[in-house]
């Protein structure tokens, strides 16, 4: 992949990152974009406007600060873009927007309202009150119509995804599973599996009581937590909360658990979850090399294939879609005069033509004096070039 397919890449990133929060759904009748009249495109006969075009444009403008030419034109530049392939992109996320809802409607393939709702509702309640969760929606240029709106299209795909691919056949083999697992070894050598007793906030006394108890073998760690701790969904597992490479813990815990070898149990932990006893009960080493599964934990060899198993879904899905498109009635108008983001990119494309002329003269003229110091270093010491080396 070479710098400038990079580039194109990000560019199309910040445009789709927009969309999929659902500034590509917001769409007005402003007599301040009335010019974009008609069809941008047609999709098995369903039209895509170009006012839905705009207005998506014009939003990402808004939020991104590009709203004078200048910074726009600039924006443009910088990633190899201009007004037409910027049209192009917001056209192609809508045509394959809509695709997706006709070969859902084909395959029977349906999202209730009330799972769209409970997604929704789970976003929500990471906000302290409802003012909070409205200050962000606006903060992104959206409102929770609309992220609900990208919410329902995005359970949707993946309900399309499930609908055409079948389970079995992106199951990853065990050699492929095997083939991946060195990759991971860096990653998993010294993972941590632990326990934890959780108590609430308001309970150091008996935390603390039931600490001494653990300690002195008057009860096991595992009956502990299947007593005593708060978070019952470990509980039932004495306390297990699997291995920290596979969940973000809080930093208290996490940084106790580094303190902790196999076996060993900490003092009493507080963070914003309550108060925690905390057990590290195994401690992975892996091998230089795993020639074998049975060389890795099972939860660690199972996570290798959870991943590629989604990692060939996506790739058997995108290969039916394309096929999928290719066999749609995709149509594309002509880019409209006096649409509100077309401007002459002319000075802007020459700027940047000219940045980059410079960076490569620059880039030339330190080839140049590296190799006029190599051609005099040839006559160093060879203290000199042992020193170099070492450097």
């Amino acid at each position: 992949m070479n710098a400038s397919t990079i580039v194109r890449a990000a560019s199309t990133v910040a445009l789709s990152a927009v969309c999929m929060f659902g500034f590509a759904a917001c769409s007005s009748d402003d007599a301040s974009t009335s010019i974009a009249q008609g069809a941008a495109a047609t999709v098995n006969g369903t039209e895509v406007s170009e006012q839905t075009v705009t207005d998506y444009i014009e939003a990402f403008r808004s939020t991104q600060s590009l709203t004078d030419e200048d910074s726009w034109g600039q924006w443009m530049a910088k990633y190899s873009l201009d007004p037409t392939k910027v049209r192009q992109e917001v056209i192609d996320y809508y045509v394959n927007k809509e695709l997706v809802k006709q070969a859902a409607k084909e395959k029977n393939v349906e999202v209730a309202d009330s799972d769209v709702d409970e997604q929704v509702a789970k976003m929500k309640a990471n906000y302290s009150s409802d003012d909070a969760w409205k200050a962000a929606l606006t903060a992104a240029g959206t409102t929770e119509d609309l992220y609900r709106d990208s919410v329902q299209s995005a359970m949707l795909e993946s309900a399309l995804k499930q609908a055409v691919i079948s389970s079995e056949s992106s199951d990853p083999s065990d050699d492929e599973v095997l083939s991946s697992a060195q990759s991971y070894r860096n990653s998993f050598n010294g993972a941590k599996r632990s326990s934890h007793v959780l108590f609430s906030s308001n309970d150091e006394a008996k935390a603390q009581e039931v600490l001494d108890q653990i300690n002195s073998g008057a009860i096991s760690f595992e009956d502990a937590a299947k007593q005593y701790s708060t978070d019952t969904g470990s509980a039932e597992k004495g306390g297990d909360v699997g291995w920290d490479v596979l969940n973000s813990f809080v930093t208290p815990y996490r940084t106790a658990l580094q303190g902790l070898d196999a076996g060993q149990v900490s003092g009493l932990v507080t963070s914003d979850y309550g108060i925690h006893i905390i057990k590290c009960t195994e401690v992975y080493n892996a091998p230089d090399e795993i020639t074998s599964l049975d060389q890795i934990p099972s939860d660690l060899a199972d996570y290798i294939r959870m991943l590629l198993k989604n990692s060939n879904a996506s790739t058997a899905y995108q290969s039916w879609f394309a096929d999928y498109k290719n066999n749609a009635n995709v149509q594309t108008a002509d880019m409209p005069d006096g649409l509100p983001y077309a401007i002459d990119m002319s000075k802007y494309e020459t700027s940047a033509s000219s940045d980059s002329a410079a960076a490569s003269s620059s880039a030339t003229a330190e080839s140049s004096t590296s190799e006029s110091s190599d051609s005099g270093a040839s006559s160093d010491s060879s203290s000199t070039s042992s020193q170099t080396a070492a450097n």
